[in-house]
């Protein structure tokens, strides 16, 4: 079950009001990698863990976090729209350049949310349930976590840059250590899901390898000009899951001739439609 207290995990004051900031961080709440994401992927795959112990508290409490996360980018974004001097804004945007920097406020902040924040982005495109990852395999779901965190702290900081405010940058500098932390728990426990024998690289490692075509398990194959991507890591050496070697091929061939497909059925009216020459002149090539 859930219990809230009415408190915040860390302070959410800003120095005084700003509309226009307040529409930046609705990126951070309701953005693809804004807290209300994590805080619904972590709450699924915890949902979703089969594997008691642990791993499930482990998911469980970050989700738990990021939702206080979420009330604390909400408070924030409701006081900076506190008496907000829009005319002032309204007036900076007849400049063609100042409205180009600036994108004007969010109109849906006056008139649907009444000076609140919203599940939208800084677009005021809305949250989807599309954005979030709980696949069932701890291994494909940890890795997917320490991507959504490295994202979520990248815009954190860059919304960090542009502000002056003291009280916001104070509550960024909490969130910005608090996703240092969680990008380094989901590589923790990546390396720990190896080192208990439950999960391995590449995710699904279960999937038996005698499945797959041999040559094209750990070959970088070069499709663009020159040959600058042989020079890294993964172009030659030992791979990361210890089962094989990196080989490069630098100038790689179609392995399959050129598809040709039958005319689609009449009641389809594909092209070519059926009848006449050129109907024929496919089925020749077919046949």
């Amino acid at each position: 079950m859930f219990f809230h207290y009415k408190g915040l995990q860390f302070e959410a004051k800003p120095e005084k009001p700003d509309a226009i900031l307040a529409k930046h961080l609705q990126e951070l709440l309701g953005g693809a990698f804004g807290e209300m994401t994590v805080a619904m992927q972590y709450l699924f795959q915890g949902w979703n863990c089969r594997v008691p112990g642990k791993y499930k508290d482990l998911i469980l409490d970050t989700a738990t976090e990021e939702l206080a996360h979420v009330e604390m980018i909400a408070t924030m974004i409701a006081r900076l729209l506190e008496g907000a001097p829009i005319d002032a804004y309204v007036e900076a945007a007849k400049d063609p350049m100042t409205a180009a920097i600036i994108g004007g406020t969010n109109p849906q902040h006056k008139i649907v949310s009444g000076l609140g924040p919203s599940l939208t982005d800084s677009a005021g495109e809305s949250w989807h349930g599309k954005y979030i990852v709980a696949s069932g395999n701890l291994m494909a779901d940890f890795m997917t976590n320490a991507a959504a965190e490295a994202q979520g702290r990248l815009q954190a900081a860059r919304v960090f840059n542009l502000t002056d405010d003291s009280g916001v940058r104070e509550m960024l500098k909490f969130n910005l250590a608090r996703d240092r932390m969680h990008q380094n728990q989901w590589l923790a426990a990546i390396e720990e899901l190896r080192a208990d024998g439950l999960e391995d690289y590449p995710a699904p490692s279960h999937f038996p390898e005698s499945d797959e075509i041999t040559e094209a398990e750990y070959t970088l194959y070069n499709f663009s000009e020159g040959e600058d991507s042989a020079q890294g890591r993964w172009a030659n050496g030992p791979t990361p899951d210890g089962n094989g070697t990196f080989r490069y091929v630098p100038d790689p061939t179609p392995q399959a001739p050129e598809p040709i497909l039958p005319p689609a059925p009449p009641a389809y009216y594909g092209t070519p439609s059926v009848g006449g020459g050129l109907i024929q002149k496919v089925k020749d090539v077919l046949s």
